[in-house]
């Protein structure tokens, strides 16, 4: 990126070629607006944050603490607060803190049908909407911080401070855009290969750098956490992994990362019998795991549907669904061999989503793909359908009690009581949930952490809290003391919120285009001023 005095000069360069019927244009004016606008579309974003995860995952080769998290976030002003407060807290820096793009939030808040499940009824396009309106905030982010820094400069210059008009001028150079990668979720693709091809060109025109797909049935698609989960055969998963990476060469985002979801732990149903073409193939490696029974030629019934296995007819299991059923227990090993063959054909990263929590669970699998993919890397969902609570008190208590001490002063079914938040044993747990990311990270190749559902949660309670005050017996003082008290305290820019919707900037522009007759909104009856 240019600094200011270069984007001054250029600028300058361009008014005086134009001659004197450009005199009214402020080269300086334009350099700001310009500085303001540094990603020109979706495309810029998307090859310039490739490029930040790739890095990223060459660094947790290296020294696996230096992993990356996000929070799913459903509305661009979330994602625009999100990394406002993250630049505040973290010395303005950005660092391996991205966003994470929830389909199930997109069925539940942003479908023109109204709340949906997280089975992918949602318009395809409600996705690629939702990474652009993102990026949206986030660029207005950039472009209102860098404003404050410009008002900051004239007040300098005005003063004559010249110390302090260097200092301003060092920040906006070295200013840390809020843009950052996100992780969107395609579902199951929404439909054949051709489609996620269209949809995925969509979301990279967006700004998706990364893609996260998954291996279920798109007509069949449920959401992980969720009962009735189906799987296709691994040739069929492996044409959308390419119908993406197409869309990105295509795009020339060369550096587009892939993310491939296993649901096969969870899912014990598959639609498709596998082709396979000779002993030991993926297609037959595939339907090793259906629950077969074998029959001999007498005993076939009218549709019966037969493998040949090593010279034995076997029947499949079909549901009167007419999915199919696998041998229970052989979810790991499908997990494993799903992750697997993705990481060898074309996907760069692997997302296992599990029924809870467990370092020793996410680990162990991990060990058995890193046989076959040494640097297998996985971007993991710590889940709002987990209890964690409850998980991390009886993972705790059943580790005490192996290792023989006494735990007779807990009943482990009810260990979610409030009466055990003080204890010792909920002390341990709180402390491997504080620590979960750092030790996964470690100890099961855990590269990405995210919580897929965080802002829909804190929007719920915060409503909650705010409307039980307002209409109760506090009125006016249950919004002040609960909501606009902290705001002020805790230095939270939407205090100011005709500022954070883009009033000032509004101004500015005023200004560039008609100078002293510009009418602005910032003047000194701006109530606005009440929070100087």
């Amino acid at each position: 990126m240019s600094t200011y005095a270069q984007e001054i000069n250029k600028a300058a360069e361009l008014c005086k070629a134009n001659g004197s019927s450009w005199d009214a244009i402020n080269p300086e004016s334009v350099a700001r607006m310009r500085l303001q606008n540094k990603f020109k579309n979706g495309l810029d974003i998307a090859k310039y944050t490739a490029d930040i995860m790739r890095k990223d995952m060459a660094a947790y080769d290296e020294d696996t603490s230096k992993y990356t998290q996000s929070l799913g976030c459903w509305h661009g002003f979330i994602g625009q607060q999100k990394m406002i407060s993250i630049k505040k807290h973290f010395e303005g820096k950005t660092d391996r803190r991205y966003l994470y793009l929830s389909g199930w939030m997109v069925a539940a808040l942003r479908s023109e049908f109204g709340p949906l499940p997280d089975q992918s009824m949602h318009e395809k396009t409600a996705v690629s909407g939702l990474i652009e309106e993102l990026y949206t905030f986030l660029r207005q982010a950039d472009a209102r911080e860098l404003g404050g820094l410009f008002r900051e400069l004239d007040a300098a210059r005005e003063a004559g401070d010249k110390d302090a008009e260097k200092s301003i001028i060092d920040k906006i150079d070295n200013h840390v855009t809020h843009i950052v990668p996100i992780i969107a979720d395609i579902d199951a693709g929404f439909g054949n290969a051709e489609a996620t091809y269209l949809l995925a060109k969509r979301m990279i025109e967006a700004g998706a750098c990364c893609i996260q797909i998954e291996n279920q049935v798109s007509d069949e698609k449920q959401c992980g956490h969720q009962d009735g989960k189906v799987t296709v055969p691994h040739e069929d998963f492996l044409a959308k992994i390419r119908a993406v990476r197409y869309a990105f060469l295509e795009l020339g985002v060369d550096n587009g990362v892939i993310v491939a979801r296993t649901d096969s732990l969870g899912a014990g149903l598959t639609k498709q019998i596998a082709v396979t073409n000779e002993p030991g193939d993926l297609g037959d490696q595939y339907n090793a795991f259906l629950d077969c029974e074998e029959v001999a030629p007498g005993d076939l019934a009218n549709g019966d549907v037969i493998i040949n296995r090593e010279g034995k007819l076997l029947r499949p299991k079909r549901l009167a669904s007419n999915l199919f059923q696998f041998r229970k227990g052989t979810g790991e090993a499908r997990c494993i061999l799903d992750s697997v063959t993705s990481l060898q054909n074309g996907a760069d990263l692997i997302w296992i989503e599990t029924e809870k929590p467990h370092v020793g669970q996410i680990g162990a699998m991990m060990d058995e793909i890193r046989k076959q993919v040494p640097n297998a890397k996985l971007v993991y969902n710590n889940s709002p359908s987990f209890n964690w609570t409850l998980n991390f008190r009886q993972q705790v208590f059943d580790a005490w009690k192996e290792e023989g001490k006494d735990v007779s002063a807990y009943d482990r079914d009810n260990l979610m009581s409030a009466e055990y938040d003080d204890s010792e044993l909920s002390k341990a747990a709180d402390e491997k949930i504080r620590t979960f990311q750092q030790d996964a990270s470690r100890e099961a190749g855990i590269f990405h952490h995210l919580i897929t559902l965080p802002t829909y949660h804190t929007a719920a309670l915060s409503t909650d809290n705010l409307a039980k005050e307002y209409f109760g017996a506090k009125g006016m003082l249950g919004y002040v003391e609960g909501v606009q008290r902290k705001e002020i305290r805790q230095g939270i820019a939407c205090v100011k919120h005709q500022n954070m919707a883009g009033s000032d900037m509004g101004d500015d522009h005023k200004e560039y285009f008609s100078g002293e007759a510009a009418l602005k909104a910032a003047g000194k009856d701006n109530t606005m001023n009440q929070f100087g």
